[in-house]
């Protein structure tokens, strides 16, 4: 279960025998997992974890990752491990992440702001430790650390989860789908989707004046957190972007026509480079909001049908 390493480069003494999968993993967030269980190791031990799980992006059979990608990285920890000292971690953790160019140094007030909402939300956050009792209650806010009201109010939050279920490696210890299970997904978890994901469409054009800011990486995320969870409304598994896209912009509904036309097209080629190659683009920026919503709508048709 444990074993010896002579990797100096990365300081760790000791790591959790993690399976094959890790080897397919990018180099970045192999070094960013190793690091991690090193912090575990001389925080909590390594005994205390019951469960690493990838998800998102770098998990995805198609290797979706991009220059934005985070790590997504769910550590469950056994019940015993108090609370205060999951709060006391928490800190190295952003340190490791700007480590390893998952997250950028707060080092203006704008970008403090940026930070906040990033931790309420969940967003371009690439570490979620939680305990198993809260997997297993699925108390969502817990899992993934994101502020309680907000994760009420506008998390589609069995969608999400059940998007993780079904897209993710297991690296050591229990599968995901062991703890986490009997999930529905209500039609009311798609409105919250539309709702957070407009939200934060508009505050990326917002926030577009400050180019530090990085508007652009903001609206992407809200497309395609759009786009992930009318799939899995629709069909109850996780499938690539250009999957996904596909199917929104050829598919019909039950009402025997196409929602998204095809000067749709340009736009998600547009999405899908700019997820490669970020950068402020003014005509993508102001489409977007439409094109979410027209995104859930399909959703909701393509259910139907």
């Amino acid at each position: 279960m444990i074993e010896k390493t002579q990797n100096n480069k990365h300081k760790v003494d000791f790591f959790v025998d993690l399976n094959s999968k890790f080897d397919i993993i990018a180099p970045q967030s192999k070094n960013y997992i190793k690091d991690t269980l090193c912090l575990i190791k001389n925080q909590l031990g390594l005994s205390s974890i019951l469960s690493i799980i990838l998800f998102g992006s770098q998990a995805s059979k198609s290797r979706e990752n991009s220059c934005i990608s985070d790590c997504d990285l769910l550590i469950i920890l056994k019940d015993n491990v108090s609370t205060s000292s999951l709060k006391k971690v928490e800190k190295y953790f952003y340190a490791l992440e700007i480590k390893h160019n998952f997250r950028e140094y707060n080092s203006n007030i704008l970008k403090k702001i940026l930070f906040s909402i990033q931790q309420s939300t969940g967003m371009f956050v690439s570490h979620f430790l939680t305990k198993r009792k809260y997997c297993v209650n699925t108390k969502f806010h817990k899992i993934f650390n994101v502020n309680r009201v907000f994760s009420i109010l506008f998390a589609p939050r069995k969608i999400v989860l059940g998007s993780v279920l079904s897209n993710n490696l297991t690296l050591y210890g229990i599968p995901l789908d062991e703890v986490i299970q009997n999930l529905s997904y209500p039609s009311i978890d798609m409105f919250k989707s539309l709702i957070m994901n407009l939200m934060i469409s508009l505050f990326s054009i917002f926030i577009l004046p400050f180019k530090s800011l990085h508007a652009v990486k903001y609206q992407l995320e809200a497309v395609k957190w759009s786009l992930r969870a009318s799939n899995f409304y629709t069909c109850k598994r996780s499938k690539s972007l250009e999957e996904i896209i596909d199917q929104f912009i050829t598919k019909k509904t039950h009402m025997n026509f196409k929602l998204i036309k095809s000067d749709d097209t340009s736009f998600y080629t547009q999405f899908l480079n700019l997820r490669k190659q970020p950068k402020d683009l003014l005509t993508f920026m102001l489409l977007a909001p439409w094109k979410i919503v027209k995104i859930h709508i399909k959703g909701f048709l393509l259910k139907k049908y």
